[in-house]
C-alpha cells in the first residue's frame, strides 16, 4: 500500500498533478495484480504445490522493486519525453503500464501464492482469511504513510523504511527453511543496500538538465523544486512552472488589469502569486493584502529566495483560498486569482459558477475578482474559444459586466460596477507607473483584437460548475487532440475486453465484479469530489485510501461468520451499496459547499465494510476451494480496474460527478437482478446479458 500511494504521488509529480493519472495507474495496477492472481492459480495447477521457499525469495523481491521503478520512472521520464513538457494520453497510458506492472504483477501472485503455502499445512485454512490479513496490512500501511511516512521523509526514505521490514518478514521466512545464513545475508544485504542507494540518489534524480537544483522539498502537497539557470529562479510544483523571478508582464497584469478598474483599493486577497506581484500591489498602498497559499512549504521558500517580497500590511494565509473564503466574514476591494490553468479538478475549482458566486459574496460594492487562463497567437482554437466562451457564461451569470482582455494570457475581469479598457490610462490617472503595460498594451491589446474575441464568444456555451466541469471536459479532449488522437480506438479496446471477460463469469462471480467495480468508483468519485470541493487531494490521497480499505477487514470477519446465509446476504449488502450512494448523492445535491470532510471518510469506511463482507460470501458460493479463491480474487481486483477507469475516464469528465454516482447505482441494480435470476435464461454465467 505504500507502494501504491508514493508511486501514485510519483507519477502525479511527473505528469502535472492530472486526476486523470491516478485512475490510470490504478487501472493498471488492479490488472496487472488480477492478471498476477491467475498466473500464481495456473502454476499451482501446473505443480500441484506452492513453496515457502519460493514465497520467501518472492517477499524479498518485493522488497526491491520499489526503490528500482521510482528511480526508473524518474530516469526515464526525462529519456523518453522531452523535460518540461506535456505527455499525451496514450504515450501516458503506455509508460505507466510498463513502469508499473512487474510489481503490480508479483504483488497479485504473492496474495494467492501466500494462501496455497499456507493451505499446504494446514488444508483446513479458511480462504477468507488471507483477505482479511491483505486488507489489514493495507489499512496499516495507508494509515502509515499518511500519518507519518510523508510528513517526515522523501519517497525514497520511506521505501527504505517500510522495504526494511519487508526484508525482514522475508528473511525470517527463508530462514525458517533451512536456507543457510551466508547465502541469505547476501540476498538481504544487496536488498538492503539498494533502497539505501535510492535514498543517496535522490536528489540527483531530480536534477534539471539545466540549471542548477536549489531547493528540494517533498511537501504533503506536492513536489518543489527551485531552478536557478544563471539569475533566474524558476519554481516548479509536480513538474510544472509555476513561476519565475524575470516574469515582470505577467505580474504587472495580474495586478493593474483588474485594480485599474477601481477607485481606492483597501483590501486585497491574492489567491496563489506571481513573482513580482508585491512590489506592483504596493503601488495602490492597500491597507491589507490577504495571500492564501494553501501549502506552507512553498510560501516559505518564496520568501526566503526572494521570489516574493514582505509587503506592507501583508498577511500570509496557509489554506486552500476557497476554504478561506468559505469560512471568513471579510470582504475585499479586489479578489486575485493565480491559479494554474484549468487542467486539473484542483485548479479547476476556481474557474466555476460556485466559486465565482462565493468570491461576489465575499467582495465590496463595486469590487472585481480577476483571474486567467492560457492565450493564444492569432485565433483561438475551436476548444479555446470554447473555453473562453464557458468561463465568460459562468462569469456574466454572477457579474454585471466581465472585461476579456487577450494576450500572451487570457484575462477575464468581473465586476457589478463599470469596466474599462483604457488600463493604461487609469493608471496614469493615478500616478502608477510600469514597464509592460506603458509599452506595449496599446499595441497588443488593440480594440480590435478585443471585439473580435467577443464576435466568437459562443452564448450558447454551457456554464462551468463543480459537479458538471465543462471546461475538463474540454481539457480532456483537447489533450487528444494536441496529440491528433482520439480516445475512441482505447474505448472500443476496453468495451470488448470487457465483454469478452463477462462472457464466462458465473452469476456469483458477477456479483463479485461488481463489488470491486463498486469499491474502486466509489473511492475514485470521492478522489474528484474531494479534489473538486477542498482542492489538496495529493495530500489527502493516503487518508482517502486507508478508510476505503479500513472497512475490509472487518467487513470479510464479519462475511466469513455469516456465509452460510449467502444469497439473502449478498442482495441485503447490494441493496444497502446503493442507499449508500444515494445518501451521499443527496446531500451533495442538497448542501454540495457545506459537504463535511469527515462525510468522505465515513463514506470510504461502510463502502469497504460492506464490499468486504461480501467476498467471502461469494468465495463460499463458489465452493470455497483454492482456486475459487484465487479466481474471486483476480475478479475482485478487474472489476475494481473497469470501476476506477470508466468513471474517471468516460463518465465524470463527459457527464459529471452525479452521472458517475448513478453509474454506480445502476450497476448494482444489475447485480441484484442477476441474484434473483433476472430472465430465465440465466443459468450458470451472465454472458445472455
Amino acid at each position: 500500500m505504500v507502494a501504491q500511494l508514493i508511486t501514485i504521488r510519483e507519477f502525479l509529480a511527473q505528469f502535472e498533478g492530472n486526476e486523470f493519472v491516478i485512475s490510470l495507474i490504478l487501472l493498471c495496477w488492479l490488472i496487472f495484480g488480477g492478471i498476477g492472481v491467475l498466473l500464481a492459480e495456473g502454476i499451482r495447477k501446473r505443480k500441484g504445490r506452492a513453496s515457502k521457499r519460493t514465497l520467501g525469495l518472492l517477499t524479498i523481491l518485493l522488497a526491491a522493486i520499489p526503490t528500482i521503478e521510482i528511480l526508473t520512472i524518474r530516469i526515464l521520464r526525462q529519456v523518453l519525453f522531452v523535460k518540461g513538457s506535456s505527455v499525451g494520453f496514450y504515450p501516458t497510458l503506455s509508460f505507466i503500464s510498463v513502469m508499473t506492472a512487474p510489481y503490480a504483477l508479483l504483488i497479485g501472485f504473492v496474495l494467492p501464492y501466500s494462501l496455497f503455502v499456507l493451505k499446504r499445512g494446514d488444508e483446513g485454512y479458511p480462504s477468507s482469511r488471507i483477505y482479511i490479513l491483505d486488507a489489514l496490512g493495507d489499512a496499516l500501511g495507508g494509515a502509515l504513510f499518511s500519518f507519518a511516512l510523508v510528513h517526515l521523509l522523501t519517497p525514497l526514505a520511506a521505501f527504505l523504511v517500510v522495504n526494511t521490514l519487508l526484508l525482514a518478514a522475508g528473511s525470517l521466512l527463508l530462514f525458517s527453511t533451512g536456507m543457510r545464513i551466508i547465502p541469505l545475508s547476501v540476498l538481504a544485504g544487496l536488498v538492503f543496500m539498494c533502497n539505501v542507494s535510492g535514498t543517496i540518489l535522490e536528489r540527483a534524480t531530480l536534477n534539471p538538465s539545466k540549471g542548477e537544483l536549489m531547493s528540494y522539498r517533498e511537501s504533503p502537497f506536492g513536489r518543489i523544486l527551485l531552478v536557478r539557470d544563471h539569475e533566474l529562479f524558476t519554481v516548479f510544483i509536480d513538474g510544472v512552472p509555476a513561476m519565475s523571478s524575470e516574469n515582470r508582464y505577467l505580474s504587472e497584469e495580474t495586478v493593474h488589469y483588474p485594480l485599474s478598474q477601481l477607485a481606492t483599493v483597501t483590501d486585497v486577497l491574492l489567491i496563489s502569486s506571481e513573482a513580482g506581484i508585491m512590489e506592483e500591489l504596493e503601488k495602490y498602498h492597500p491597507d491589507r493584502i490577504d495571500y492564501a497559499q494553501l501549502d506552507p512549504e512553498l510560501s516559505r521558500l518564496e520568501f526566503q529566495w526572494g521570489i516574493m517580497e514582505k509587503a506592507a500590511g501583508l498577511h500570509v494565509i496557509n489554506t486552500d483560498g476557497r476554504a478561506y473564503l468559505k469560512n471568513t466574514v471579510r470582504v475585499y476591494d479586489a479578489i486575485l486569482v493565480n491559479v494554474p490553468e484549468p487542467k486539473t479538478f484542483q485548479s479547476n475549482r476556481y474557474y466555476t459558477d460556485e466559486f465565482l458566486l462565493l468570491a461576489r459574496q465575499h467582495l465590496k460594492p463595486g469590487g472585481v475578482v480577476s483571474f486567467s487562463i492560457e492565450g493564444y497567437d492569432n485565433y483561438p482554437s475551436d476548444d479555446k474559444r470554447l473555453k473562453i466562451s464557458s468561463l465568460y457564461n459562468t462569469a456574466r451569470a454572477r457579474f454585471a459586466n466581465v472585461l476579456v482582455l487577450p494576450g500572451q494570457k487570457v484575462f477575464f475581469i468581473a465586476s457589478d460596477s463599470f469596466l474599462t479598457m483604457d488600463i493604461p490610462g487609469r493608471l496614469a490617472t493615478k500616478g502608477i507607473r510600469t514597464v509592460y503595460i506603458e509599452s506595449y498594451y496599446a499595441g497588443d491589446l488593440t480594440t480590435e483584437r478585443i471585439n473580435s474575441l467577443m464576435r466568437v464568444i459562443d452564448p450558447q456555451a454551457p456554464r462551468n460548475t463543480d459537479f458538471s466541469p465543462y471546461v475538463m471536459k474540454l481539457t480532456f479532449q483537447g489533450w487528444f487532440a494536441k496529440y491528433s488522437s482520439s480516445p475512441l480506438v482505447f474505448f472500443a479496446a476496453i468495451a470488448i475486453l470487457l465483454v469478452f471477460y463477462l462472457a464466462g463469469m458465473k452469476r456469483e462471480e458477477f456479483v463479485l465484479f461488481s463489488t470491486g467495480w463498486m469499491n474502486m468508483g466509489s473511492e475514485i468519485l470521492a478522489v474528484f469530489l474531494f479534489q473538486i470541493l477542498f482542492g489538496y487531494v495529493y495530500f489527502k490521497i493516503g487518508f482517502i485510501v486507508t478508510f476505503f480499505l479500513l472497512g475490509l477487514m472487518p467487513g470479510a470477519y464479519l462475511g466469513q461468520r455469516l456465509k452460510e446465509r449467502g444469497r439473502t446476504m449478498l442482495l441485503l449488502t447490494d441493496a444497502l451499496l446503493i442507499l449508500l450512494v444515494l445518501m451521499v448523492t443527496g446531500i451533495l445535491i442538497l448542501l454540495p459547499q457545506g459537504f463535511p470532510e469527515i462525510l468522505f471518510y465515513v463514506f470510504a469506511f461502510f463502502i469497504s465494510l460492506l464490499c468486504g463482507l461480501q467476498f467471502p460470501m461469494v468465495v463460499h458460493a463458489c465452493g470455497g476451494s483454492e482456486s475459487a479463491a484465487a479466481r474471486c480474487f483476480s475478479v475482485d481486483l478487474v472489476g475494481a480496474a473497469f470501476g476506477g477507469f470508466v468513471l474517471s475516464v468516460l463518465i465524470i469528465p463527459y457527464s459529471g460527478v452525479l452521472w458517475a454516482s448513478a453509474a454506480l447505482i445502476g450497476l448494482k441494480l444489475a447485480s441484484i437482478m442477476v441474484q434473483i435470476g433476472y430472465g430465465k435464461g440465466i443459468k450458470e454465467t451472465i454472458s445472455p446479458i
